[in-house]
Formats: structure tokens, sequence, C-alpha cells
């Protein structure tokens, strides 16, 4: 309650479900989202008819200058930073990587690790202690993902090592962790995961279903905050059992 919270990617699915979890818990939100301007800016509605503050911001999160400006509001809004949640990411396109570009390799690095790496370092200056940070890994990470995502799950990976060196550089004052989803309802496997496979997976899975975007920012919203003050350097798993770590 009355803590400040960065979102980034915080437009649709894990990122706006984030974004209504922390609003549910009294915190101020300032939202990044690129092209979902219609999620971003539904939420601060529904945000500010509860009560509650937020606003919303368009930005590439690869772009320095994009980055700065999203950390510039929020101080100015809120007057610091408290936390992170760092949703932005993507697969962008399956490509077997015989047939991958350097275009697109770069494309899948910037989008997950650099948009990361500029965002951290833009709030670190506005963070105190006791303050977190949240990445979005991927169960991808672990397993080099499906076919095509030999991009992404090294992306994925490499956050997966960045958040333990930044845990070890950025104590005690500063928590870092991440989160690592499996098959969640969300468009990415809308748009990239052909059905017949969700069902497969889904099947598969000990709980025998797909995970809901809800689901996961309530992990995420749990270890950004002080319930949570002991956790750090850690990729934590949601996937129902998919993979075991």
């Amino acid at each position: 309650a009355g803590k400040t919270v960065i979102v980034t990617g915080g437009g649709r699915d894990i990122g706006r479900a984030c974004v209504m979890e922390l609003a549910a818990q009294g915190a101020n939100v300032a939202i990044n989202y690129f092209a979902s301007s219609k999620g971003a800016d539904s939420a601060v509605d529904e945000i500010k008819a509860g009560g509650g503050k937020a606003f919303a911001q368009q930005g590439d999160m690869t772009k320095e200058a994009d980055v700065a400006a999203l950390v510039s509001k929020t101080v100015e809004t809120f007057g610091q930073v408290d936390s992170l949640i760092h949703v932005t990411g993507g697969i962008l396109k399956r490509v077997p990587l015989a047939e991958m570009s350097l275009d697109h390799w770069q494309a899948v690095m910037d989008v997950n690790l650099t948009s990361f790496v500029l965002m951290v370092r833009a709030c670190l200056p506005h963070m105190s202690q006791g303050a977190s940070i949240v990445g979005l890994a991927s169960q991808a990470g672990r397993d080099g993902g499906g076919p095509g995502a030999s991009a992404y799950g090294a992306a994925k990976g490499a956050l997966m090592t960045l958040t333990r060196g930044l845990a070890k550089e950025l104590g005690p004052n500063i928590r870092v962790n991440s989160i690592c989803p499996g098959m969640i309802d969300t468009d990415f496997h809308n748009i990239f995961t052909k059905p017949e496979v969700r069902t497969h997976v889904a099947n598969v899975t000990p709980l025998k279903r797909e995970g809901t975007s809800q689901e996961v920012a309530k992990l995420a919203v749990f270890l950004a905050s002080d319930d949570a003050a002991f956790i750090t350097g850690t990729n934590v798993d949601i996937n129902g059992g998919t993979l075991f770590s």
C-alpha cells in the first residue's frame, strides 16, 4: 500500500493483470505499453474509479529515451520507484537458427534482455533500501523453448542468469527475482502456439490446464512485496507441474 511500482508491458495479459493486482493492494502504478493502449488506458480508468493512482505511457523499452521518459514521469508523479515488474518481451516470430537473420536475433535479445537492463539501470537512482525488481523469464529459459524459439529461450536464460548476478550486485538494499511461466492462457500462445500443442501440454500437466495471467500476477506481486523480503536471486517456476526444477 502506498508504494510506487512500474509495470512494463502493462497493457495486456500478464502485465495488465500485474497492474490490477498491484492497484488492488494499494500501490501507485506506472504503466508502460507499446501497442496495447486500450488495455492500459482502461486499466488507468478502472484504478482511478476505485480511488487508486495510476498513469499509462506509451514507450519502446528497447529505446533509452523512452525508458528515461517513463522513469522520469514516474518520479515526477509519485516521487520514487519502489518496485519494477518488467513484463516486456516476446518471441516475435518462430525462426529456426539456420534461417535466422542477425536482425531477428538482435531484436529478440533487445526486447527480452536489453529492455530489462535499460529499465533496471534507469530505476536504480530512484530506488532506496527495500526496493525490488521482478523480471519475466520463461520456462523456455530452462528447457530451450519450442520449435523456432531458440533465440527466445537463450534470451530468457540470460535473463535468469542476470537475475542471479544482480541479486548479488544490488543486495542488500534491492532484491531481484524473476518468474518462469509455462503454458499461460495469453495472446503469446494465441499467436505463436498451435491449439493442438496447447491442448497436449495442458493434458500432460499435473494440473491438467493452462495457467492464467492473474495467477502469474499474484506471484509477481508477491515477489515485489515486503512479504518476500528474504527472497532474492530466484527464478520461480509457475507452470502447473509441467517442468520441475
